[in-house]
């Protein structure tokens, strides 16, 4: 099967709480090859774009809050199945249903704190990864 590439962020509360490092390391064993990587803070105008499919919820202003409160990672992981994947390396979104060894597990503080992101599609990850990295950014 094909590499595909998938998109995720350290959150603010990982970064916070020096596990950028950990979660990398968890990422890399598990075959995943980072293709773009950078430490960079959203802004509230950003932040409200790139969670638009939430702005009718009623955690929407919190979400923005805390995404734009302290630097994030982003990066652009390839690896074959790279979506599915992934999603199974973080676990779910609560971290107390989150499956031992998981990141989300082993870094996530609450279901509103759960240390990273990671698409739900191919086709959200390529709208991510272009939301957070030109293509000369890209390798």
């Amino acid at each position: 099967m094909a590499k595909s590439r998938t998109f995720t962020m350290i959150k603010p509360d990982a970064v916070e709480n020096g596990h950028v490092g950990a979660i990398l390391e968890k990422i890399s064993a598990s075959g995943f090859k980072i293709v773009a990587m950078k430490m960079t803070q959203m802004s509230k105008t950003d932040a409200e774009n790139f969670y638009a499919i939430h702005n009718e919820r009623p955690f929407f202003s919190e979400l923005v809050t805390f995404m734009t409160r302290g630097p994030i990672v982003a990066a652009i992981l390839e690896k074959e199945n790279a979506v599915s994947d992934f999603r199974t390396l973080i676990g779910a979104t609560n971290p107390s249903d989150a499956a031992d060894g998981t990141i989300r597990k082993l870094f996530a503080t609450s279901l509103g704190e759960n240390a990273v992101h990671g698409s739900d599609s191919d086709e959200n990850a390529l709208i991510e990864s272009v939301f957070h990295f030109s293509g000369r950014e890209i390798f």
